[in-house]
């Protein structure tokens, strides 16, 4: 190393000889042997995406604490000392990528021909697929839901595009593009994955341990209806709070413009649902 210090270098990037690791125009590193290590690229890995400048849980909370803040401030102009917003959305949607969480974004094969909205139409394109195939439900069953899992951790860029709709029409503003809205959007997404779908996991996980022993568990009562009635609620309080902090809006408006924009949300989401069903009936 100190040899390295000592040495003196050309940058690659821009051309200037220095000495030392760094270079003292551009900032590129020298490139060392131990640069290639695994365990430098682990390493390497946890800077970027978690909590070495802390930048993750300052953004992270900010989200939660204060829904609206970060977009503001992204929209301000003021972004350096924060995570980028479709930074973070992409790092949680990795996390719940990987690890067994809540499928907030994810909707059964049951669920899509019984509960929801085009449960009519589901119902129809399934029985004669199964028809056609001579396959029974339950194997089907399997097959439908072990692929509607996966593409729905793909597909949640598509909630966020169909959540920006609503939002630009009930907060339509002057000084508003449409990428305001989408945003806005992303951060709500971020506040789902964080809450409805990372941080709940790990709250039932814990007290399913903590009760184990009464031979119950927490899980079985989190059906697709209970964990939409969570995501009502937890995106009321988003959406009030940014309504106010990223919108500005005033109190006589907010009891209208959010409820109206909590059934935009969730209309969102249905349509969400409605093409994760089409794309995984054509896929699987």
């Amino acid at each position: 190393m100190d040899t390295l210090l000592q040495k003196e270098h050309t940058c690659k990037n821009c051309g200037n000889t220095f000495t030392g690791v760094f270079c003292n125009l551009c900032g590129e590193k020298v490139l060392e042997a131990n640069d290639k290590k695994f365990k430098s690229f682990l390493t390497s890995v946890l800077i970027a995406i978690t909590f070495a400048d802390n930048k993750f849980i300052k953004t992270l909370w900010l989200v939660i604490s204060k829904p609206g803040f970060l977009s503001k401030e992204y929209m301000n102009g003021i972004r350096v000392k924060y995570i980028r917003p479709l930074q973070l959305f992409f790092i949680l949607n990795l996390i719940y990528f990987l690890f067994p969480v809540f499928q907030l974004f994810n909707s059964s094969l049951y669920t899509q021909m019984y509960l929801l909205m085009h449960r009519g139409m589901a119902r129809a394109m399934v029985l004669t697929k199964l028809n056609d195939t001579n396959m029974s439900l339950q194997a089907y069953t399997l097959i439908y839901d072990a692929k509607s899992q996966s593409l729905a951790k793909l597909l949640i860029v598509l909630f966020i595009l169909f959540a920006s709709l609503p939002l630009a029409v009930i907060f339509r503003k002057r000084k508003f593009y449409f990428t305001d809205h989408t945003t806005l959007a992303v951060e709500l997404a971020i506040f789902n994955l964080a809450i409805n779908a990372l941080l709940l996991s790990l709250i039932f996980w814990v007290l399913n341990s903590i009760f184990n022993w009464s031979g119950s568990s927490w899980i079985k009562y989190l059906d697709d209806l209970a964990i939409t009635t969570i995501f009502i609620g937890t995106n009321l309080y988003f959406l009030w709070r940014a309504a106010k902090t990223y919108y500005g809006e005033k109190k006589r408006m907010l009891l209208f413009k959010v409820p109206l924009s909590l059934i935009g949300l969730y209309a969102a989401l249905e349509l969400y649902r409605l093409m994760l069903f089409f794309i995984t009936f054509y896929t699987a």
